[in-house]
């Protein structure tokens, strides 16, 4: 038997029916779906969610100069690595770059698409499409867009987070607004919402995609999916299916795109949503829309681990997931404030309980991290 024989007859799995054994081909690429002592492990995240998304050698170093917006997200990356000391494009106050002043609320692809048009080849949209946050108009100024090309043209790794697909835009123009429409601009016959397709935004990130190749060729692009859901939703639906929906719309588009241009070696993806979503218990504050700042660190740690030449050390990525843990509710609240403050005398307390975990089959692994996190305090 060949080792390619071998490895597939690995991947069949034996089913009974009717008391005749069946064999299923799994094919080379079986990644199965982990159960809550696996998840529980320190590592869970880099073997169960980033698996298959990371480079093929580390690309962010201190010199890296990086560009990072679209959701709020991206203000959360941006801030993580601005005070780890790399080199953060889109933290300069001193500019009056849109995507400076209010890149974390670019949060669909129109606009970010609309960002690089306008920059890269200087693209003006018909109408006022882009607003602040007090509903005040920005327009198309020269000497700002220039101050955007001037970012965009230094970029070495752009990060890109895209937050949701429900739209309002101009019926007559076709043009996507930022937000919604300021109340006392709001025109009812020209004014609409509707939630775009996988089609429109695969499109647009397409595009994107195209322009930095085109302006920046050697730059790298990460893109990510804001894991923050929506806040409300214009749909006749409840808040919550329809997040789902513009959710499972924007991560469609990113996937096709991942699997089409991926293998070039310019487009990466970042998996932040599934993190989220699949590793902790329960990772948002009381809102259920924002995260802990535990969870959040432990997230840009992990980043930083993915992606950055220079690494985090073992004892910082263990404290920040169990304070990532804490925070989320698998194990007990008052961990997180040992790890913050290295008390080892709460430390013990915790591990002389009964039970730290809020899973039994994850018992075993928290205790055994429990343990590694003693002996660190002890030294």
């Amino acid at each position: 038997m060949n080792k390619r024989t071998e490895a597939n007859t690995f991947n069949f799995q034996h089913t009974r029916k009717e008391g005749v054994f069946r064999t299923w081909f799994r094919g080379e690429h079986t990644n199965f779906n982990p159960d809550f002592e696996k998840m529980a492990e320190q590592d869970s995240a880099l073997k169960w969610v980033t698996q298959g998304w990371e480079p093929a050698e580390r690309i962010v170093t201190p010199d890296t100069k990086i560009t990072a917006f679209g959701s709020c997200f991206a203000a959360n990356i941006s801030n993580w690595l601005a005070g780890r000391n790399y080199n953060i494009l889109t933290r300069d106050e001193g500019s009056n770059a849109y995507v400076v002043k209010c890149g974390e609320g670019m949060v669909n692809s129109y606009v970010i698409r609309q960002q690089f048009e306008w920059a890269f080849e200087g693209k003006k949209f018909e109408e006022a499409l882009w607003h602040g946050y007090e509903a005040e108009s920005y327009g198309y100024d020269e000497d700002i867009r220039k101050q955007t090309l001037d970012i965009f043209s230094k970029t070495d790794l752009f990060i890109l987070t895209f937050g949701l697909s429900e739209v309002w835009y101009d019926e007559v123009t076709g043009g996507v607004f930022w937000r919604s429409i300021p109340q006392e601009a709001y025109d009812p016959e020209r004014h609409k919402f509707r939630v775009t397709t996988v089609e429109e935004n695969k499109d647009n990130i397409r595009a994107i995609y195209d322009l930095i190749r085109k302006h920046r060729p050697d730059a790298k692009i990460i893109t990510t999916l804001s894991p923050v859901p929506l806040i409300a939703t214009f749909r006749p639906v409840s808040c919550i299916s329809a997040n789902s929906v513009s959710k499972s719309v924007l991560r469609v588009a990113l996937d096709e795109l991942m699997r089409e241009l991926g293998d070039d070696g310019y487009l990466h993806y970042w998996p932040s949503y599934e993190i989220i979503t699949d590793v902790f218990h329960s990772p948002f504050k009381q809102d259920r829309r924002h995260l802990p700042k535990a969870v959040l660190d432990f997230i840009m740690m992990l980043f930083e681990q993915v992606w950055c030449e220079r690494q985090p050390t073992d004892e910082e990525m263990l404290k920040h997931w169990l304070a990532a843990l804490s925070s989320s509710g698998l194990i007990s609240d008052r961990l997180e404030a040992v790890v913050r403050d290295d008390n080892l005398n709460a430390l013990k307390r915790i591990m002389g309980k009964r039970k730290v975990a809020r899973h039994p089959e994850a018992e075993a692994a928290i205790r055994a991290q429990l343990d590694r996190l003693e002996k660190l305090l002890t030294k």
